[in-house]
């Protein structure tokens, strides 16, 4: 039985999940759940989240939620390619660079996509966009200085697939409102490593479709 690949177009955690799943050549479902539905609140899905979130999978009647989770077990039930490096250091750096991209680049960003992507226009709170676009610029130069080669980990990992839909999403800000110009805070080893993320023979699958 394949894998079932729970899903919701635009979430920045599912997408991660999806591009682990293309980078492994592993067999699944995909399930593209509303939000604007409630799909969420459905028992059945309830049922395999009861957090009420995407992504999920289940995987030979074994269910499993939160996108960092399943990232693990994929690696460990289908050990090729790795989504995790094999070398213990760049294991380790892999890891905590899915931890910093989640609370440190996600909490700056949340300041920003929270009011201009959320809120309508007339309830924008502009000083809250201004820290929230100089937090993202920090946050930014300092990836500029962590990457350890063409990927973030030096060799391709979990670690990309987790800031890079971040980031995307972030970048969806200028289509409201373009005179914030995030991408003008983006150093060029970012920008190059966004290129390298883009140009992986799967990316295109995984875009998010209602972004399309």
């Amino acid at each position: 039985m394949a894998l079932v690949f729970y899903y919701g177009s635009g979430s920045p955690f599912a997408w991660r999940v999806w591009l682990g799943l293309e980078h492994k050549r592993i067999a699944y479902e995909h399930k593209t759940v509303s939000f604007s539905a409630g799909d969420l609140r459905k028992p059945e899905y309830t049922a395999i989240n009861p957090r009420q979130k995407v992504p999920a999978i289940v995987d030979d009647g074994f269910a499993l939620y939160e996108s960092d989770a399943i990232l693990e077990y994929l690696d460990e039930k289908y050990p090729a390619p790795k989504l995790f490096p094999g070398d213990v250091h760049q294991r380790a750096l892999a890891r905590r660079m899915i931890r910093e991209a989640d609370l440190y680049f996600g909490g700056a960003m949340d300041a920003v996509i929270d009011e201009v992507l959320f809120k309508p226009q007339a309830e924008w709170d502009t000083d809250a966009i201004a820290k929230g676009r100089a937090a993202m610029a920090r946050e930014l130069a300092l990836w500029e200085s962590l990457m350890r080669g063409d990927y973030l980990a030096g060799e391709l990992s979990a670690a990309d697939f987790t800031l890079y839909p971040l980031l995307a999403l972030s970048l969806r800000c200028e289509k409201k409102k373009p005179d914030i110009d995030l991408r003008s805070i983006i150093g060029p080893k970012v920008t190059a490593w966004m290129k390298r993320i883009e140009a992986l023979p799967y990316f295109q699958k995984t875009w998010p479709p209602h972004w399309k």
